[in-house]
């Protein structure tokens, strides 16, 4: 596959995780953050193991990467209940951003680390474009009020998702893309089973609750990640992960013309800061092909 249609598809995959903080505000009020997180990793893994078994893959056959699974599949728990419980308290559109904002850097840095890709230099400036539109994106205004406690949870979802990136992309030199994302959400949802059992589920016996569980289970996880990794096959994690900077921009329009979110213009400022980190990690991409 050509360079430029893995970029693509991870750029595709973004818009679609840019809809998941929309489609929780959507859920009925009171519905525990955490057992959203939970639904969507057990929709989404039953969906893309029943893809994998229909396409005929064999697991027994497949020689996985213990360690990389073992992580992968523990990230994606952390991420979803970071992410979900971050989004609650700071809004869609800031806690959406501030945890796709950090993650490039946190990925560019455990990438060059654990697998020596060594970002370039509009892999840099891209970055320190992101990190200058995140904090504009966090900085209080006269009608945004900025929790701390969700700021910090975005960021907590932002290092999960840099690690699971990471791990996947062990994961993907060894077994099939699909095979490897069914099995990293069904451990996921595995590890977050106790919340089901713990939290109150009766949010899903309405149509506003188990609509969004469904649309969050199989488009904005069962595709989506479906996409991105077999976008990943073939773009560094660094720059994989910058591309997903798709995700905050679908979020933040989202959130303004849908849910009413009003922004002040540092934020507004802090988008275009990211949208033109990504056109430039773009750009590096076609170029290089």
């Amino acid at each position: 596959m050509r360079r430029i249609d893995s970029e693509l598809l991870v750029i595709s995959a973004a818009i679609l995780w840019g809809t998941t903080g929309t489609a929780q505000a959507f859920v009925p009020p009171g519905a525990d953050p955490r057992s959203v997180g939970a639904i969507r990793l057990a929709i989404g893994g039953l969906a893309l193991l029943t893809i994998s078994l229909a396409r005929g893959y064999s697991f027994r056959r497949i020689r996985w990467p213990l360690i990389p699974t073992l992580i992968a599949g523990i990230s994606m728990a952390a991420y979803n209940l970071f992410f979900f419980a971050g989004v609650a308290k700071a809004g869609v559109a800031i806690g959406t951003i501030v945890t796709i904002g950090s993650a490039p850097i946190l990925a560019g840095l455990l990438g060059w680390l654990f697998r020596k890709e060594r970002p370039g230099r509009r892999w840099c400036l891209a970055t320190i474009l992101a990190v200058c539109g995140g904090i504009l994106l966090i900085l209080p205004g006269e009608k945004l009020s900025v929790d701390s406690l969700g700021i910090s949870l975005a960021l907590l979802s932002g290092l999960s998702y840099a690690v699971f990136s990471v791990a996947s992309k062990g994961m993907l030199e060894k077994a099939p893309p699909d095979a490897a994302m069914a099995v990293v959400f069904t451990l996921g949802a595995v590890f977050l089973s106790p919340i089901l059992l713990t939290t109150d589920l009766t949010w899903l016996s309405q149509p506003s609750g188990w609509m969004p569980a469904l649309f969050l289970g199989l488009a904005a996880t069962a595709l989506a990640y479906t996409l991105f990794a077999r976008g990943l096959v073939s773009v560094p994690v660094a720059k994989a992960v910058t591309l997903t900077l798709a995700e905050p921009l679908t979020a933040g329009m989202l959130g303004i013309f849908l849910l009413g979110e009003l922004l002040t213009g540092a934020s507004a400022l802090g988008i275009l800061l990211l949208f033109v980190g990504l056109v430039i990690v773009s750009v590096e991409k076609s170029q290089s092909t």
